[in-house]
């Protein structure tokens, strides 16, 4: 079955979007290429115009404003990127008529890259879309988040009935992809392997000249792979440029394109007042674990055998399914991640849901979670007092167990599954 004949799968970011359009005249949809950007919005769109065909992109470089005028509404503008000129011409649509529900713009790189072609502060209002979540799958994309249930109901929120995973099924879940091309589609690990490949290729090859980076395909390559080697981690970017052989000049380059391509995520260390000598390096994750892999050269085999990549892809799988569930929440929590200078303390994820409460979150790829695995949620929790609304020992088991006051291990798969 091809993706266009399949039943649309709803999203996290379709409620979302619909708001948007009924209170602003233009949207950016923004989120790496091939996440689904022009099928959801498409949903919502009375004509669709893709800049990435040619004659289409000629007809918007001659007048972009009268391509505009003769346009019906809502319209959908594909691959914006290819006639940035385009946005300029939005924003004085827009100033004529602030009238909601007018554009929508799709596109796989931040409009932030080149400032001098963003005109769009104060017009467009932009959301994030990722990859397809486990939940999306699940057919449970309308409920609330996970962690904004589980941090009023407690266990409450905890599924009485989750699905039969183990580690063996979350490293496959980890390296099928969440990209809607490999997960709605019956591939086998050849054809699989081939479209990350190919990814990759463009990657470091077309994508790469979209925005402002050195054009090398092999070191940018070589980035990419200590980047997926180093999943979850917080390696200096001394490390990084070393083990890409490029200069550290360089790597910060990489880093920027990677980011405005929305395939490099960074969860930036939680500050605070009350807690003393916390680390300030980000966590650095790519957009989607299976093409991790396949830049880092690794399988599923390889990540069940070795301890540290097995931890590292079950932290990112488990990172990804976060994000994508809080994005779509109203307001947005701010994730974070925690670790003190000296290492004695770390909390894999810290979600902030204002007003100075958090949730902790500790990913453990085993089966039983003990109080030595909580124990910097403990800590967290003696430290932060009433502040500390919960914390969560998420693993590749089955079991649910509290741990402590407010403290528990629950397995993943209780984010996407229906109570």
């Amino acid at each position: 079955m091809s993706p266009t004949s399949q039943k649309y799968l709803s999203r996290l970011l379709d409620q979302a979007l619909a708001e948007a359009m009924g209170a602003f005249a233009a949207v950016m949809v923004v989120g790496p290429r091939a996440v689904g950007k022009t099928t959801t919005a498409a949903r919502l769109a009375a004509q669709v115009d893709r800049l990435d065909v040619p004659d289409t992109a000629e007809t918007y470089q001659a007048d972009p404003d009268a391509a505009l005028r003769r346009a019906s509404r809502p319209l959908l503008i594909d691959e914006w990127q290819e006639v940035p000129e385009v946005l300029a011409a939005v924003k004085r649509a827009v100033d004529r008529d602030r009238s909601p529900g007018q554009f929508i713009l799709t596109g796989s790189i931040r409009a932030t890259t080149d400032v001098s072609t963003w005109a769009g502060t104060g017009r467009v209002v932009r959301l994030a879309m990722a990859p397809l979540a486990e939940r999306e799958l699940a057919g449970t994309a309308d409920l609330a988040p996970f962690v904004t249930r589980a941090s009023q109901q407690w266990l409450d929120a905890v599924p009485r009935r989750l699905p039969e995973l183990d580690i063996d099924g979350y490293m496959r879940l980890a390296t099928r992809g969440s990209f809607p091309d490999l997960a709605l589609r019956s591939f086998t690990d050849r054809q699989r392997a081939l479209w990350l490949a190919s990814y990759l290729d463009d990657l470091v090859t077309r994508d790469i000249e979209m925005v402002d980076a050195p054009r090398d395909p092999a070191r940018l390559r070589r980035y990419v792979s200590a980047l997926a080697l180093n999943l979850a981690g917080q390696p200096s970017d001394v490390t990084l440029a070393r083990d890409a052989s490029v200069t550290v000049k360089t790597a910060s380059a990489y880093e920027r394109a990677l980011r405005n391509l929305a395939v490099l995520e960074v969860v930036p260390a939680w500050t605070s007042n009350r807690l003393k000598r916390l680390t300030k390096a980000g966590k650095r994750y790519l957009v989607d674990t299976a093409l991790a892999a396949a830049a880092a050269g690794v399988t599923s085999f390889d990540l069940l055998r070795e301890s540290n990549l097995r931890g590292r892809w079950f932290d990112a799988f488990a990172t990804m399914q976060v994000r994508a569930e809080l994005a779509a929440a109203s307001p947005t929590p701010a994730l974070h991640h925690l670790r003190v200078e000296s290492g004695r303390h770390e909390v894999d994820l810290l979600i902030d849901l204002g007003g100075g409460r958090v949730f902790g979150l500790e990913f453990k790829a085993g089966a039983a979670p003990t109080t030595r695995d909580a124990q910097h949620l403990i800590w967290l929790r003696d430290q932060l007092g009433s502040a500390f609304l919960g914390g969560m020992v998420l693993h590749a088991g089955q079991a649910v167990t509290e741990l402590g006051d407010r403290i528990a291990a629950v397995p993943l798969s209780a984010l996407w599954t229906a109570p």
